[in-house]
């Protein structure tokens, strides 16, 4: 996408937000940046409709972004030497063409509200565009409760490369985990297993669920990770992909471990 059209993109988005929001919307975050400056004013944008204006310009900025930093095949991650089925990439998540992207969201299941925060699931929601907001929240409005921790739903993904993003709810551990918690985490992997199975669907992109702001221990997460996909695979006699995605250098020296990597620590 060339600069001049970003910028007009970016311009009308910005126009379009601020007047859906009656013009007070420029104090959500203080910069220059047009592009910080629609990202801040999505994050915290209710799922009310969206005008086919609007979804039309964000569409085609978000596309434009996300082939801008390159769509990653799940060919590019590492197979396990002791399981091919099991895989690990460490990159941005946004950019991975798996059959399904995992989200590890809140029990209100509507993004991260944080203006600018930069945990998955505002990044999922920021680039997924406003359509992802408004599918949770008719679901979540049809639940009639919070999630409960440990499930998934599914959802489609919209300008994401994925085809589908299944959000699922940790433990809240705060760097102690109980037994409780332990198995909560299990069921997170079960149950996004799950959805993406009764879809048909062949490969799974799992985000470190809990890692980050709910404190699970990254080793102690990563291990039931693995164990509890690989007795999944086994117990459904499945040949689904399934692909550890990481971020960081720490969690990617873990997961070489657990998954037999000869470069690993």
């Amino acid at each position: 996408m060339d600069a001049e059209r970003k910028a007009e993109l970016l311009a009308r988005l910005v126009r379009l937000l601020e007047e859906e929001r009656g013009g007070s919307a420029c104090d959500v975050v203080a910069t220059d940046d047009a592009w910080l400056q629609f990202r801040a004013l999505v994050n915290v944008r209710p799922p009310w409709p969206a005008s086919e204006e609007f979804l039309a310009a964000q569409d085609e900025l978000l596309q434009g972004l996300i082939a801008e930093a390159g769509v990653h095949d799940i060919d590019e991650a590492v197979p396990s030497p002791a399981d091919p089925r099991l895989r690990l990439w460490r990159g941005d998540i946004t950019t991975l063409a798996a059959d399904a992207i995992v989200n590890a969201a809140n029990s209100q299941m509507l993004g991260c509200w944080a203006p600018l925060h930069y945990c998955i699931d505002n990044a999922i929601h920021t680039f997924a565009g406003v359509q992802l907001r408004i599918e949770c929240a008719r679901l979540m409005a049809e639940q009639g409760h919070d999630e409960p921790t440990g499930q998934a739903k599914i959802t489609s993904a919209y300008n994401l490369p994925a085809k589908r993003v299944i959000h699922t709810v940790g433990p809240i551990a705060n760097g102690s985990p109980t037994d409780e918690h332990c198995a909560q985490l299990a069921s997170c992997y079960e149950s996004c297993l799950d959805a993406a199975a009764a879809e048909g669907l062949r490969s799974i992109a799992f985000c470190c669920i809990s890692t980050g702001v709910f404190g699970f221990p990254q080793r102690e997460a990563a291990g039931i990770a693995v164990r509890t996909v690989r007795a999944w695979l086994d117990a459904h006699g499945s040949d689904m992909a399934v692909v550890f995605n990481v971020f960081g250098e720490s969690d990617e020296r873990i997961y070489r471990g657990i998954l037999g990597d000869p470069l690993s620590d």
